[in-house]
């Protein structure tokens, strides 16, 4: 069935597919970091054998409550959560109480749908495209989740790592074989493993969290050891304009750090987009 459908028809079903995770995927970003949250506040709870808060112990997932307006709790319904359209028809704002949205969440949608374009125009409509949709969801919502709040779940880097291994070891990925991807997933973790170690015995102090580190295994699983000096290269180049930026514009956040999370997942969807070996050109080098 797959066969007769033409290109351009997978490419525009591709990016109608995208347009829906993505919606999914802003409730993701909102609500991965509350679930761990609750989940820690359970866990100190039980080890200081005092009552967890009723907010910690109330039915809170993906799929349940239904999303409503974070200032009014309006119900979001069906057709208000339809992806861009419904933004643009309610004028970005709660229909209840009108308070805005945010451009955010119909710009995650955009995105997401434009990489499921790229997807299905460059891999048609097969295995090796779905197995990319999912990458790229994966790294949007690391990007976002890290610079909201710092954390680089392991809910997601982790099955992202053992998606690249699995998908190289079944040949899924034509340009990267099994050991390319083990020996990318090893050097990926331990080069910033190493940098961390050396920064904090220098100063002190800690310059990034295993969540880079994992991040960058599981790139290495997908691209392969390789691709790894021009993904780290362009997202340190990239992190540090925009740290410097954000410093001389008063933007930095308390404690004056700004996530790398963040850099590593865009030389990612670069390198998916473009080839790891395009950003070395990118970046003047």
């Amino acid at each position: 069935m797959l066969g007769e459908v033409t290109p351009e028809v997978g490419v525009v079903a591709a990016g109608i597919f995208g347009l829906l995770i993505g919606s999914f995927l802003n409730v993701v970003i909102y609500r991965l970091p509350k679930i761990m949250e609750r989940q820690w506040a359970r866990e100190c709870a039980e080890l200081t054998s005092k009552p967890a808060d009723a907010e910690a112990t109330e039915t809170f997932n993906l799929l349940v409550p239904r999303s409503r307006c974070s200032s009014c709790g309006h119900a979001i319904r069906w057709y208000e959560n339809i992806p861009v359209f419904s933004y643009i028809f309610l004028r970005g704002k709660c229909s209840a109480c009108g308070t805005p949205y945010g451009l955010r969440y119909p710009v995650v949608e955009l995105v997401s749908g434009a990489l499921f374009c790229f997807c299905a125009w460059r891999w048609g409509l097969t295995v090796t495209a779905l197995l990319w949709f999912g990458f790229a969801a994966a790294l949007l919502v690391l990007a976002l989740i890290d610079w909201d709040t710092t954390l680089l779940p392991d809910d997601i880097t982790l099955p992202l790592l053992w998606a690249g291994l699995i998908v190289a070891a079944l040949q899924w990925n034509p340009s990267v074989n099994l050991g390319n991807a083990l020996w990318g997933a090893v050097a990926g973790y331990l080069s910033l493993w190493l940098v961390y170690w050396a920064f904090k015995l220098v100063t002190g102090k800690e310059g990034m969290g295993y969540g880079d580190f994992k991040l960058f295994a599981a790139l290495g699983a997908w691209f392969g050891w390789a691709a790894l000096v021009p993904m780290i290269l362009m997202a340190s180049v990239i992190g540090a304009v925009v740290g410097i930026a954000m410093k001389f514009s008063s933007g930095l956040r308390e404690g004056g750090y700004v996530p790398f999370g963040p850099f590593l997942a865009g030389a990612g969807l670069t390198a998916m987009v473009f080839g790891p070996q395009s950003i070395l050109r990118f970046i003047g080098l």
